[in-house]
């Protein structure tokens, strides 16, 4: 166990003990370019678009079993941890450094954020400094992927998820960062529109979600269970959806990156695609299965958040109402689909934030403001198809290979005995609490 952790330990004492060292040339800092209300708002949708982390936390927490509860929310919750420390140190870097033919950053540019100060960036961040920019874009950094680990929840080691979350964010994360968002990305240059991050975050997380799935495996539960967990605490799952939810006007809004008009259309389609959405996944459930369900309701809200996503700025609130119904009902029909197949991803991470994300895209090149297709144009949404390829190679491929190398160098699976223990004793000796009438021994046995 000490070894397990060891070489982590090492790399984190030279990373933070390197503020002894480090010494960046000063700059003068000057007030010119900076717009109060921008930076107040980008202060307070920075704050907002780290709120969700912990949202996801519950909101996955709350559907896997009661044994696996603390275990699953902390893999979301320690992102933010891991994930900091990353960013600062070369993914911040990877993403928005000069870029060297439109495909990843210089690593050396801004790593430790040198020369990320509290001027504006002419380029980057005209209006506010550019440390509060990358203050913004880290928190999308971290909910990344946190969102990966609903698909291989109750059977992943925690040593080998925390290998993985850090090789995925150099080599997933980054790269798509720099050809969608930098001006020099080789996507960008296509034209490819991604407002909020429906390629760069919910289409990476759900692609290497899918590519969990299938190098984890199914757990030893999934036939037993035909396929479904009884979520062990809904009440976590509604609170988790209020909290994404409320911090998605961060995400969204916030990549208007100023207090601007663009910001308040952003907030108003986020809200009505979630919504519309929600009450197409619980009406259609219903017409099926004759009940509404709470779980109903909070998976389709989520799905309308993710495929707005990459059209928030871009599109009206009709077309917003739509682009929730239709991926609503994508997304619906996905894990229909999925739960007839032998493929065990236990919360679903493909079919809502994958598929979500992709008809995002797609419906973003066919509703964009004066380029997309219903405008008459095609090129926007021929790049969006071109890109959409480009992106799932990627990221799906990327994705099964850093798990092939994490599973080599540290096992990703835990040991049959670990996952009937259940992850929260087998991996962190801690348990969620006993149940009313069951002794402490029944619990840890």
């Amino acid at each position: 166990m000490k070894s397990k952790f060891g070489a982590a330990f090492v790399f984190l004492i030279a990373v933070c003990c390197s503020g002894l060292f480090l010494r960046f040339p000063a700059e003068p800092v000057v007030a010119d370019g900076i717009n109060p209300a921008d930076l107040a708002w980008m202060l307070s949708a920075s704050g907002l678009v780290l709120l969700m982390t912990p949202g996801l936390s519950f909101f996955y927490g709350g559907m896997v079993s009661r044994k696996n509860i603390l275990s699953t929310m902390l893999q979301s919750f320690i992102a933010l941890g891991v994930i900091t420390v990353l960013y600062v140190t070369v993914v911040f870097s990877l993403s928005f450094g000069t870029s060297w033919n439109g495909i990843i950053g210089n690593p050396f540019e801004f790593a430790f954020f040198n020369g990320v100060g509290l001027n504006v960036h002419p380029v980057l961040s005209p209006a506010v400094p550019f440390l509060l920019f990358a203050a913004f874009q880290m928190k999308f950094a971290i909910i990344t992927p946190a969102l990966i680990t609903g698909s291989f929840a109750e059977r992943v080691k925690f040593s080998g998820y925390l290998l993985f979350i850090s090789l995925f964010s150099i080599f997933i994360y980054a790269p798509l960062a720099h050809w969608t968002w930098h001006p020099d990305g080789f996507l960008h240059k296509w034209g490819v529109l991604d407002f909020a991050g429906g390629t760069v975050v919910h289409m990476s997380a759900g692609y290497a979600a899918l590519a969990g799935a299938i190098v984890l495996g199914q757990r030893k539960s999934y036939h037993h269970h035909h396929h479904h967990t009884e979520p062990a605490n809904i009440p976590y799952i509604l609170l988790g959806t209020g909290m994404l939810w409320f911090g998605w006007f961060g995400f969204n809004a916030g990549s208007s990156l100023g207090a601007n008009q663009t910001a308040v259309l952003a907030f108003m389609t986020t809200m009505v695609a979630s919504a519309s959405a929600m009450m197409t996944w619980v009406l259609y459930d219903a017409v099926r299965v004759k009940k509404i369900s709470a779980m109903s309701a909070c998976i389709g809200a989520v799905v309308g958040l993710v495929a707005i996503t990459p059209a928030a700025g871009f599109v009206s609130i009709p077309q917003a109402l739509f682009i929730g119904f239709i991926s609503a009902m994508i997304s619906n029909i996905a894990v229909s689909i999925k739960n007839k197949t032998s493929l065990d991803d236990t919360l679903d991470v493909f079919p809502c934030h994958g598929i979500g994300g992709i008809s995002g895209m797609i419906l973003t090149g066919v509703f964009a403001k004066d380029v997309g297709l219903v405008y008459g144009h095609s090129t926007t949404f021929l790049m969006h198809l071109l890109g959409l390829v480009v992106v799932s190679v990627y990221a799906f491929g990327g994705s099964y290979l850093l798990l092939l190398l994490t599973n080599k160098i540290a096992k990703l699976r835990v040991s049959p005995d670990e996952e009937e223990m259940g992850l929260d004793l087998s991996q962190h000796g801690e348990h969620y609490g006993r149940r009313r009438g069951v002794t402490e021994g029944e619990v840890t046995a």
